[in-house]
């Protein structure tokens, strides 16, 4: 099975169409439309099988299947004492495993921005993660932990690895948290401002059936997003 995140930087009805060389199976896209309210044919017949959630219409996340692939949306509550976090999207793939679609926001939250959020949905599902692919945007990094916060990317990270489940970039190339050698960011599209922030974390079964871990190069992607997509299959005839 083929897997592809990627922040579009909006306007995904123009931009959808380069990605489709790789035929993936799955999309999970920050900053799409909603294929239902948009006047675009070719996007909407593209999104035939799909999830989207969204404060707008013009700007959520979505997750996309091929139609022969069977998505469910999974019921994890967004509510965290009567505060709502976001953007998260659970669903089941093929009845095979679970998948979290992810991208975090500020969200009005002075303190519980970004990897704030993924945190405090973590404390209110940890218990339905396990053995889920997480996947998409996380807007964080362990260079900016706060030395007076529990809610850090590395306290996000350990929690997660309490549960089974890590960074497959890190566990492939063996680097550190806060010192990834490829980016996935490029702030404002400057190649003098590279960070890596988007993510797919998985259990040792699934990371054990990579078989292509891949970050798009700035060369082909920067002139369509400041993110990169990240490439990912998995051998799913071994579940």
């Amino acid at each position: 099975m083929k897997i592809i995140t990627w922040n579009c930087n909006g306007a995904f009805r123009k931009k959808f169409d380069r990605l489709l060389y790789y035929q993936a199976d799955i999309h999970i896209i920050q900053e799409c439309e909603n294929p239902t309210e948009s006047k675009h044919g070719d996007y909407q017949t593209w999104a035939e099988n799909y999830l989207w959630t969204g404060d707008t219409k013009n700007k959520g996340l979505g997750v996309f299947a091929k139609p022969e692939i069977k998505l469910e949306k999974l019921d994890w509550t967004n509510n965290f004492n009567n505060y709502t976090v976001k953007h998260f999207l659970p669903c089941k793939v093929n009845n095979e495993f679970d998948l979290l679609a992810i991208w975090t926001h500020r969200n009005n939250s002075p303190n519980f921005g970004y990897i704030g959020q993924l945190w405090k949905y973590l404390q209110i599902n940890k218990d339905k993660l396990k053995g889920a692919l997480i996947i998409g945007d996380f807007n964080s990094n362990a260079i900016w932990d706060e030395w007076d916060r529990w809610w850090n990317h590395s306290d996000v990270v350990k929690e997660l690895k309490e549960i089974g489940i890590e960074s497959i970039y890190h566990k492939l190339t063996g680097e550190q948290h806060g010192k990834e050698s490829i980016p996935t960011l490029y702030f404002q599209r400057k190649i003098a401002r590279p960070y890596h922030i988007d993510y797919i974390f998985g259990p040792e079964k699934l990371i054990e059936l990579t078989k292509k871990f891949e970050i798009g190069p700035a060369e082909k992607w920067l002139n369509l997003s400041d993110h990169m997509p990240i490439f990912y299959e998995i051998e799913t005839t071994k579940l």
